[in-house]
């Protein structure tokens, strides 16, 4: 080879292998000092995307089980005060058994009566001053809890529906437990002009609302049809929800948001700024063919809102909508107001929907045959208020559990992050002392191509 000075290629050679192994060390002192194996994209872009999808999971785990614990809070309260007015039924109980006795004189009955009118004002005190958080804890709407990793298809929510307490509804019994895994779903939203929609709300002012529900009759291909209808003082929301938990058809009916329905139900509510209108959502083998299937039923929803004529108000078959809110004349269009959500991803929820209390209101101990029939009502109060305890309790346990489940998949999920974000010392030790040699001998390499060059001057001597 030819001696030269114009390009010292073996300077040019050993300082591009002092630039790498200088690089490499920086990046093993980095991640020695921050124990992260990955701490840019330019470590490992893929992991790096893992890693923070993973530590977003682990912080919504987290919060989960806070949000859980928080719920558990709620309902505790709620027990507490149903012990109470277990504690003030029993005492109305033993005033009307007093009462009942005719060997009581008229005075005697008032005051008994005076006491037991006295129960029932506290009992509708509780009912109404009984807070969690600044919120009414009876009668004051279904409360979300929501439990997941942030995700869509990891996410759920138990929706907590504690009956209001007043003497005119005492306890809850016949409730309906249903779940939804957020798939196949009808959203009917009943919200209109701003305002949320309640499970007391009436459907309407008069005449009745139905579900028509057509369906394969198992192992046949037969179709069938059942109408489920509600009127009169059924006629609200909670009484349709009732009745479509109550038919049997393998779909069940709960009290939500459109955020809880789906995507779709999110669009046709007007977008992610309405998302938390409220209605009903009927989850199970819903079908959106034009005639049922061994798949799915075909759902469709009228209402008569005159008692003269019947509208058909939703058809899954061509996705009609309606809002239940408003009552249309027997000649106008359907209105679109909600929607069915088949495809589109949603939360899964668990939901509860509250039946009837016992009225105590009216009821008094001015004579042994009124003090008869308190005894009576206050009897099936008692059973009420154990029964709406019950699903209070339930609702603590499976509350604890998903606690417990969240906390052990933020364990799995944090450790699944460790082993793709952790440095491994052995390992970046081992390459920390490789590279401090490659980079001695790298220096000492360069300075021996720059010291050849200078052989060229003996030349010029």
């Amino acid at each position: 080879m030819a001696l030269g000075v114009l390009n010292n290629l073996s300077a040019i050679y050993a300082e591009n292998n002092l630039n790498n192994t200088s690089s490499s060390l920086q990046a093993v002192l980095r991640q020695l000092s921050s124990g992260s194996r990955i701490n840019s994209g330019a470590d490992d872009a893929a992991g790096l995307s893992l890693v923070n999808g993973l530590k977003a999971n682990s912080t919504a785990l987290a919060q989960s089980g806070t949000n859980a614990t928080e719920g558990v809070g709620l309902l505790q309260v709620a027990d507490g005060a149903l012990s109470q007015v277990t504690s003030l039924l029993n005492r109305a109980i033993t005033l009307a058994t007093e009462a009942s006795n005719g060997t009581l004189n008229s005075s005697q009955d008032a005051a008994a009566d005076q006491e037991y009118q006295s129960i029932l004002a506290e009992i509708n005190n509780i009912g109404s001053t009984t807070t969690y958080n600044q919120q009414r804890v009876f009668g004051g709407g279904p409360v979300a809890i929501y439990t997941g990793d942030s995700s869509v298809t990891g996410a759920s929510v138990d929706l907590l529906n504690i009956r209001g307490l007043s003497s005119q509804s005492v306890g809850d019994s016949a409730g309906t437990m249903s779940y939804t895994t957020g798939t196949n779903n009808v959203f009917i939203d009943l919200s209109t002009a701003g305002k949320y929609a309640q499970t007391t709300d009436s459907l309407a002012a008069g005449g009745s609302t139905s579900l028509e529900v057509a369906y394969l009759v198992a192992g046949t291909g037969t179709v069938a049809n059942t109408t489920i209808t509600v009127s009169g003082a059924n006629n609200t929301v909670q009484g349709l929800i009732q009745a479509i938990n109550n038919a049997n058809l393998g779909i069940t009916a709960s009290f939500g948001t459109a955020a809880m329905a789906g995507a779709a139900a999110v669009a046709a509510v007007g977008g992610a700024a309405n998302q938390s209108e409220t209605g009903i959502i009927i989850a199970g083998n819903v079908n959106a063919g034009n005639a049922p299937t061994q798949a799915g039923y075909h759902v469709g929803i009228f209402q008569d809102a005159t008692a003269a004529a019947t509208d058909l108000l939703y058809d899954s078959s061509v996705g009609q909508t309606f809002n239940l809110g408003v009552a249309p004349a027997a000649s106008t269009a359907p209105q679109t107001s909600f929607t069915q959500d088949l495809n589109a991803a949603s939360i899964a929820t668990i939901s509860y929907t509250d039946a009837a209390g016992v009225s105590l209101s009216g009821t008094d101990l001015k004579s042994s045959t009124s003090a008869q029939a308190a005894l009576s009502l206050l009897n099936q109060a008692i059973s009420a208020v154990a029964a709406q305890d019950g699903y209070i309790g339930a609702q603590i346990n499976t509350l604890n559990s998903i606690s417990q489940v969240m906390s052990t998949q933020q364990e799995n999920v944090v450790s699944a992050q460790n082993a793709i974000q952790a440095t491994d010392y052995a390992a970046a030790t081992s390459n920390m002392s490789k590279f401090e040699i490659l980079s001695q001998t790298g220096i000492a390499a360069l300075a021996q191509a720059n010291q050849v060059e200078q052989e060229v001057i003996k030349l010029l001597q």
